[in-house]
């Protein structure tokens, strides 16, 4: 658990994965003021950075390059303190990013249904989704992404539910997630303090 004069929250660091369209921005944006922490969205700092948008950087550099730069931002980011930090839809599932946030600290990972997703991003200009069928491309999508955010900490569906509630569930499932790791910590620190048993003295003498 972390204060800051009269602020107590759970974290103070946290990151929010997810597909496109979950509500990764808006969620991370509110999280950040509830728990008055920064907010960094991975995908601008990119724009920032590069000095191009996302679809430019796709069109003009290829997915490659974006995710190397991607990779970059990570590096960046799991350096931070008294942060939110809003994952673009890819991040999670590249697996040195995976580790590197898991490590970190808690990834919450956002879930909608397909049908939300397209709702979300239909008049957006997503790289992704530039094809005759977008919705059946965000489910094909979602079904071979969804084992990788499984991998995340906390997990929690957006679909139709005001951005106050979900915000207020994440700030819970966090407590509960502090509590365990502290429950955890104060167990591995008496274990390593328990008096040797009788058998530490048997292989002792066998030797």
């Amino acid at each position: 658990m972390f204060s800051s004069g009269l602020i107590e929250r759970p974290v103070s660091w946290v990151a929010l994965a997810g597909f496109m369209g979950t509500g990764k921005s808006r969620i991370g944006w509110e999280l950040s003021r509830a728990l008055a922490l920064h907010f960094v969205d991975t995908d601008k700092l990119i724009t920032r950075v590069v000095g191009k948008s996302i679809p430019e950087v796709f069109a003009q550099e290829g997915e490659g390059y974006f995710r190397a730069c991607e990779h970059e931002v990570v590096g960046r980011v799991t350096r931070l303190e008294h942060a939110v930090i809003s994952l673009g839809g890819g991040t999670f599932i590249q697996e040195d990013n995976r580790r590197c946030l898991l490590e970190r600290g808690p990834v919450v990972v956002l879930w909608a249904t397909p049908e939300t997703v397209y709702q979300r991003t239909k008049h957006s200009d997503r790289p992704l989704l530039r094809t005759e069928d977008p919705l059946e491309r965000i489910r094909t999508l979602m079904d071979e992404r969804a084992p990788v955010y499984q991998q995340g900490t906390i997990h929690v569906h957006s679909d139709g539910r005001p951005s106050e509630e979900i915000v207020e569930e994440i700030i819970d499932r966090l407590w509960s997630w502090a509590d365990a790791q502290h429950a955890w910590a104060l167990d591995h620190v008496a274990h390593d303090h328990a008096p040797e048993t009788a058998g530490g003295g048997e292989s002792r003498a066998s030797d």
